[in-house]
């Protein structure tokens, strides 16, 4: 992936990706990935959650606080939002396998509290090798990336949300993808109109999603 660093702080996940392994034998390397600094603060990595079958692959920025304590992706307040869309759009868990672009949790230390800090390219380029494998071994039906950072790790350039959302693109592989919002994104918004009609645009490219699962 474009923007890969060679320093040794971020020598990338590909030192650590088992080849021939299959998505429980990821799961298991992933805890010993130093692919980038980010493991050091992190309590663990959180791999991804859902079965190898599921037809639709959701990709993520990065784990949150409550995801990188408890070990799996989306089950913090984002993760509900992003459950209440599934149910909406008519999807089952089992159709659905969630991950994330980053695999470990990039915070900043405010007193007692870690806030969410964005990954950087770096970041992102270091541990697409994960990435790329889930994909290869999932092989979803489609991709849906939630949001600008999951957009660009799965398409392998940057897009603007506003302006591609809802279209069906490719990505690397040919795999169908998706690009709408993040959910947390969605949890920001104060107004509760606005909210609402945000969680229905989330459902709806869901929806829209699942009509190519076929």
């Amino acid at each position: 992936m474009d923007g890969m660093t060679e320093d040794a702080e971020r020598p990338g996940a590909e030192h650590w990706v088992p080849r021939g392994a299959d998505l429980d034998g990821l799961r298991h390397a992933a805890e010993g990935c130093r692919g980038c600094e980010l493991w050091r603060d992190a309590t663990q990595v959180v791999f991804s959650r859902g079965a190898a079958d599921a037809r639709m692959m959701l990709v993520g920025e990065q784990p949150g606080d409550r995801e990188d304590q408890e070990g799996e992706p989306f089950v913090g307040p984002a993760g509900r939002v992003l459950g209440e869309a599934i149910d909406a759009a008519g999807l089952t868990e089992d159709q659905v396998y969630r991950t994330n672009a980053v695999k470990h949790f990039r915070f900043e230390r405010r007193g007692k509290r870690r806030i969410h800090e964005k990954p950087g390219m770096a970041h992102i380029a270091a541990c697409h090798p994960w990435l790329e494998q889930e994909i290869a071994l999932v092989r979803p039906a489609v991709i849906v990336a939630l949001g600008a950072t999951a957009a660009r790790a799965v398409l392998g350039s940057p897009v603007k949300i506003g302006e591609v959302r809802g279209m069906v693109l490719e990505s690397p592989d040919g795999t169908p993808t998706i690009v709408t919002t993040h959910p947390s994104g969605i949890l920001r918004i104060r107004d509760e109109d606005d909210r609402r009609r945000a969680h229905d645009g989330l459902a709806a490219d869901l929806r829209r999603a699942a009509e190519l699962i076929g």
